[in-house]
């Protein structure tokens, strides 16, 4: 059954539906940087409105047009034609990651989709003429790492120029979020290392690296990892991360200080607060994935056992840290944080150089995370860390 109605100021191909809603819009909203079509997007978009709200539905469908695109995209390898097929591969990846974001437990289908993203994705990067991607793996805990790429900074001449630390949130990931941004950052002179990060992408999925409060852990083993590169200027390191990143982000910032600029892409100030909420109401609220979503990051049995590990999800102390430049870009519709929680967040973030910026509804940008107008919020994030970190 749908979740919650949703309203009518930004594009909701779902009236009833704000989780379906958001989903379409989240693929919808990359056309600009060549992650969908939205000829591609309606013909799934109208197979779906015969049964709103059936996830088994939206993954046969998304899946189904996931295998088109990768086809048209191999033959087009098979032909040599390379900048055809990589541009087949990057939508490719993008429709099999949101076909399999609201399948859980991820099953052999979900991974067997999700390993395909993966080599749709790897296979545009290896076939596109520009930016240069490059997938490393970050060494972590236990003999662990992390995956990611390494997207190499354009119009620079720089031979270590600046770079991005760019995290994702609960339910987003390195191949999503590589269409929300890294090409606008890179081409500001800003080399981007674009990560899954614990409870997220390919670290849940395929290493059983799960949701954790610590996030600094992740962020210090980024900066680690740069601080071992010959080509970037480590002492002109940025992080952003979007919607629960806006707790990943500044929580890192403030622990480990060798970062030197923070963008939070949607607020975060009490995650525990947030889930209580959402708890008692059922879950009639706003989300954008499935309630039981959360379980599955904290490898949890039950929401007693999740709140336990959501205790340490808050930012009140930890922010008061913070010294470097701060950037909180928040839209004041947004269905699933609060104003009033990034106010409280902005207001008690250390740095004496913060901006908030709060798109409204007439400009645009209003909802979450910039969903409704992705260019936004890209670009307005984008020249900010230009600014600061003065490439």
């Amino acid at each position: 059954m749908p979740e919650a109605p949703a309203n009518n100021r930004w594009f909701t191909y779902f009236p009833e539906d704000y989780r379906w809603s958001s989903g379409l819009v989240n693929c919808l909203s990359v056309a600009p940087w060549g992650g969908a079509d939205i000829g591609e997007v309606d013909q799934v978009g109208r197979k779906l409105k015969k049964d709103v709200g059936n996830d088994a539905l939206w993954f046969r469908e998304w899946i189904k047009m996931a295998d088109k695109v990768r086809k048209l995209a191999i033959s087009e390898e098979r032909k040599k034609n390379n900048f055809s097929a990589s541009y087949h591969h990057k939508r490719a990846a993008m429709y099999y990651q949101i076909g399999e974001r609201y399948r859980t437990p991820k099953d052999a289908k979900a991974k067997a989709a999700y390993k395909l993203a993966l080599d749709s994705f790897k296979r545009f990067a290896r076939l596109t003429d520009r930016p240069k991607i490059e997938p490393v793996e970050i060494p972590f805990e236990n003999g662990t790492s992390l995956p990611g790429y390494f997207v190499h900074a354009e119009n620079t001449k720089k031979s270590k120029p600046p770079v991005v630390v760019y995290f994702d949130g609960l339910d987003i990931t390195k191949e999503i979020q590589y269409c929300r941004g890294v090409e606008e950052i890179v081409r500001r002179g800003m080399s981007c290392l674009v990560m899954d990060g614990p409870g997220t992408g390919e670290a849940i999925r395929f290493r059983k690296q799960y949701l954790r409060y610590d996030y600094e852990v992740a962020g210090s083993a980024a900066m680690d990892y740069l601080e071992s590169r010959k080509d970037v200027n480590s002492k002109k390191v940025g992080v952003v991360a979007i919607s629960l990143g806006g707790y990943y982000a500044p929580r890192i910032a403030s622990m480990e200080k060798r970062y030197k600029a923070c963008v939070a892409w949607g607020a975060c100030w009490d995650y525990h607060a947030q889930w209580k909420k959402r708890v008692a109401a059922s879950m009639k609220t706003e989300l954008s994935v499935p309630g039981h979503h959360i379980l599955w990051v904290f490898n949890t049995k039950n929401y007693d056992e999740t709140f336990e590990k959501l205790e340490g999800f808050r930012l009140d102390g930890v922010v008061q840290k913070m010294r470097c430049p701060f950037l909180l870009t928040h839209g004041i519709d947004d269905k699933q944080v609060s104003t009033r929680d990034a106010k409280l967040l902005f207001n008690a973030v250390g740095s004496k150089d913060k901006t908030l910026k709060i798109f409204s509804v007439k400009e645009g940008g209003s909802q979450h995370c910039q969903r409704d107008n992705l260019s936004l919020g890209v670009t307005y994030i984008s020249d900010w860390l230009k600014k600061k970190l003065n490439p």
